[in-house]
């Protein structure tokens, strides 16, 4: 408990940190569901979703749900039983919402990639092309997998499923990425993309959001997996609360509110050159400390490495009682491994309300851990991360530019 008082550094890649003023705006009384004021809330929150997916016309739909609610929202408003869907492998989530898939009764087929690699661009378009008979209704992939710390290329996979000239959906998940890095729904050729409140959006867990294009919504139509909670028509009905299939979740959408204004007056790129900052530190700091020998990436193509959390490889027992050392003696949680990587690899996220004081502080913690644990690593991993973050701040190296539309309603620095 050495040095554990203050406040808890939650540095798992969600829940995130919520900031005080989200929890602040949810801390009020309830109001009446179909007044003005809840109505005005649900279409403000809404039109500003559209701009953080960045589409112009796609449907967005509010889910009373973690992110695994939005993917079966995704598979079930555009999908019949025996369809068959393209999974493309990245690691932990992909696979995941393939197996949900799998349980509603569509085939699954998966697109192995190579360890530790992002998905290929080249595989899929291969794989599409020789789908001749069109058996493959969508393709599913995440931007970011949070247990791997992989980040695909969607644009790259985007212009495969054109060249390919298949029909199938393009399904992304941006559970880990949205309002952290670059997204472009329309420009990407995104036919549906699944998000939730609890990482980058700055929210408390419980809200989660598909966006639907045209050619997803023209599936909509036909699909045979259609449920009242979750169906995309039945949310466009008349009245308010139809579009939460019942009673709003009100403290939940004034926190969101909040959130997406303190968000978009951040600036949707200042965030995601804050994000990239913090990620370069991170990776910078985890350069350092493997060349001891006890730690190592998870991902070794720079280009490769998610901006939103970076998964580090590390055994038994040095890393039980890393974690333990740095939650118990600095109050730093860190993240654990999931699936293949549980009891082999801790994460460190650097998504949503982060910023540098509390990325170095977390950096610190781990490499005091390594010291005071006597675990071999490369000394001076803070010092890196310091350095880059320095290098990158030079005077005129920080663009920032105003708000969407709009002029910034305050001035924010990279970081």
């Amino acid at each position: 408990m050495t040095l554990s008082r203050g406040r808890e550094f939650l540095a798992i890649p969600g829940p995130t940190t919520v900031p005080d003023e989200v929890l602040q705006a949810m801390h009020r009384p309830a109001v009446d569901i179909y007044g003005e004021e809840l109505i005005g809330v649900t279409d403000g929150c809404l039109d500003d979703l559209r701009r953080v997916f960045r589409t112009r016309q796609g449907r967005i739909s509010i889910f009373i749900a973690n992110g695994h609610g939005a993917w079966e929202a995704a598979l079930s408003n555009t999908l019949s039983r025996g369809d068959k869907v393209l999974v493309l492998e990245s690691g932990r989530f992909a696979v995941g919402w393939g197996e949900m898939a799998e349980a509603l009764g569509i085939e699954i087929e998966v697109l192995e990639a190579q360890p530790q690699r992002a998905v290929s661009p080249e595989a899929l378009e291969r794989r599409l092309r020789a789908d001749g008979a069109g058996e493959i209704k969508a393709v599913l992939v995440v931007q970011v997998d949070t247990a791997s710390g992989i980040v695909n290329d969607v644009a790259a996979l985007g212009e495969a499923i054109a060249a390919s000239g298949h029909d199938a959906l393009f399904m992304v998940d941006v559970i880990a990425s949205l309002a952290s890095m670059p997204f472009e729904m329309d420009a990407w050729g995104v036919d549906v993309a699944v998000g939730g409140a609890q990482k980058g959006l700055m929210m408390t867990p419980g809200l989660s959001f598909t966006a639907a294009r045209e050619k997803a919504l023209a599936a909509h139509a036909r699909a045979g997996l259609r449920t009242r909670y979750w169906d995309w028509t039945v949310r466009e009905g008349e009245l308010h609360y139809m579009k939460y299939c019942g009673t709003p979740p009100e403290h939940m959408l004034f926190g969101l509110r909040k959130s997406l204004d303190m968000l978009l007056d951040e600036g949707l790129e200042n965030a995601f050159r804050r994000h990239a900052l913090l990620a370069g530190a991170t990776h910078a700091a985890v350069e350092r400390w493997r060349s001891g020998g006890a730690l190592d990436f998870n991902v070794h193509e720079t280009a490769e490495r998610s901006p939103t959390v970076t998964t580090v490889l590390m055994e038994e027992p040095a890393l039980g009682r890393l974690l333990d050392w740095c939650t118990g003696t600095c109050n730093v949680t860190l993240g654990i491994g999931l699936g293949p990587f549980s009891g082999h690899a801790f994460r460190i996220a650097h998504m949503g309300y982060v910023n540098a004081p509390m990325m170095l502080g977390a950096l610190g913690s781990i490499e005091a851990g390594l010291v005071a644990l006597d675990i071999p690593h490369g000394k001076g991993g803070v010092s890196a991360a310091v350095d880059h973050l320095g290098a990158s701040l030079r005077e005129g190296a920080c663009a920032s530019g105003p708000r969407e539309a709009e002029t910034p309603r305050s001035s924010r620095a990279c970081c």
